[in-house]
């Protein structure tokens, strides 16, 4: 009989069904769900078998300690921010550690200790970061046991709606924190391009939007993703004259939105007084008004003169793009007499604004897309594109595609660990074949195919 296993999940979020689901398919397996708020963790709990839920302040060391001490695994699903004192708790009590996300220079400190405590700590490990890590490796892995070279490298990576529920002017709806994805948007990107290092800021990294070409049916444009320029070394390719890594959106529209958006300065995290919660009520109108620097009178007689400051503060020119940002305004509720649901900050009361409408309902289906592209040489100087593209949908009234290729990814990864099979210690990404290829094995028989071609 095999023995029981226990595994601590930290985090309730959308993401730990699917990754809780896979666990618990092995009848050994036993999870405790813990979550700050208790009927978070109770809600998700009831849905499995031989599961369990606790309230947890991960910032309570002590319990911390004592709750990752008596289980196997610590599953970390909570704020990245918070990853480094599991890692801790998992060295103090020799327990292995598994998260989804990037390795952050403070996780990167426990390296040393993580080995001598003979623990694993895997990360990276959900669909971006992990299922492009995978896959990125096994071309570039390909290509250089056949002699051949990788010149450039271009991978794009999007969470979409589904095409028939991009219902609405933007092209996009949140399957996370609306306000993490224009936080985002604000970042510098950098990446290698015709082997000089390319820096856009966050200013103009909607500017820099590009046609990504992947599928005839879609119209994409992608923009590099946070920096790209460590992943020559990552990946070993130091040959590659262009590597970027950057996220995809519908064409001739969320780029623009966000743009306008920005020149109205409505991405300002700074708080304003009079958008405190006991501040005076105001509308989206005589807020645009005092954003445009138009009379509130002037404004609530006469939309078209609102409407016309706002255009006058665009950065781009063009009539249709414009209109068609003035279109989300006007979806939005921005340029009316509807209510601010006051935050704070500029960004919090958009945040509440899009919220309100750009969630997915129950039946609507979202969609994942990634696609590296790469341009080899091969050792008889022939050149190539190689591709690995994957496309995932959602269920409507079911798990979405973003949830199941991070949560899915995951659970592999701390199964892997269970069975003795992902034995390296320390603090890991998945970047060697050692670590890659069981996962994907497995990640193919869950059908999530990545669909390989040359040409």
């Amino acid at each position: 009989m095999v023995a029981e296993r226990h595994i601590l999940l930290l985090g309730s979020g959308f993401v730990a069904g699917p990754a809780a689901e896979y666990i618990l398919r092995r009848p050994e397996n036993h999870i405790t769900i813990a979550s700050r708020r208790l009927e978070n963790a109770q809600a998700l709990a009831k849905q499995f078998p031989r599961s369990k839920a606790v309230m947890l302040d991960v910032d309570n060391e002590e319990a911390l300690d004592a709750l990752v001490a008596e289980h196997d695994v610590a599953v970390s699903l909570i704020p990245y921010i918070h990853h480094a004192k599991v890692i801790k708790s998992g060295i103090k009590s020799k327990k292995h550690v598994v998260t989804t996300s990037y390795v952050s220079p403070a996780m990167m400190e426990f390296d040393a200790a993580a080995k001598e405590a003979g623990i694993t700590v895997m990360n990276e490990i959900g669909l971006d970061p992990g299922i492009d890590h995978l896959y990125a490796l096994k071309t570039i892995n390909e290509v250089h046991e056949e002699g051949g070279k990788i010149l450039s490298f271009l991978s794009y990576c999007g969470g979409l709606p589904a095409p028939e529920c991009s219902n609405n002017p933007l092209g996009y709806k949140f399957s996370w924190s609306s306000r993490g994805v224009l936080l985002a948007l604000r970042n510098t990107a950098r990446f290698i391009e015709n082997d000089k290092t390319v820096e856009v800021s966050g200013r103009d990294l909607m500017l820099s939007a590009r046609r990504v070409r992947v599928y005839p049916a879609f119209a994409l444009v992608g923009y590099g993703n946070r920096d790209s320029t460590g992943y020559r070394e990552r990946y070993n390719i130091p040959e590659a004259h262009t590597v970027l890594r950057g996220s995809m959106r519908y064409e001739g529209c969320f780029c623009e939105f966000v743009i306008s958006i920005m020149d109205l300065g409505l991405l300002d995290d700074t708080p304003q007084d009079f958008l405190t919660v006991d501040a005076a009520d105001l509308t989206w109108s005589q807020l645009m008004a005092q954003v445009v620097g138009l009379d509130t009178s002037t404004a609530a007689a006469d939309p078209a003169a609102l409407e016309k400051a706002v255009r006058a503060k665009f950065s781009i020119t063009d009539k249709e793009e414009q209109d068609r940002v003035i279109e989300g305004f006007k979806w939005l509720g921005m340029l009316s007499d509807k209510p601010v649901t006051k935050r704070g900050t500029y960004l919090d009361v958009l945040c509440a604004a899009m919220d309100d409408k750009m969630m997915y309902a129950d039946d609507e289906r979202d969609m994942i897309l990634l696609q590296h592209r790469f341009e080899v040489e091969l050792k008889d100087g022939t050149k190539q594109t190689r591709t690995s593209t994957l496309l995932e949908y959602g269920q409507p009234n079911g798990v979405m595609a973003m949830a199941r290729t991070v949560g899915v990814p995951c659970g592999i990864a701390v199964q892997l660990i269970l069975d003795g099979k992902l034995t390296q210690t320390g603090v890991l990404a998945p970047m060697t074949p050692e670590i890659n290829n069981p996962i994907m094995e497995l990640l193919e028989k869950e059908d999530v195919n990545v669909i390989e071609e040359a040409f």
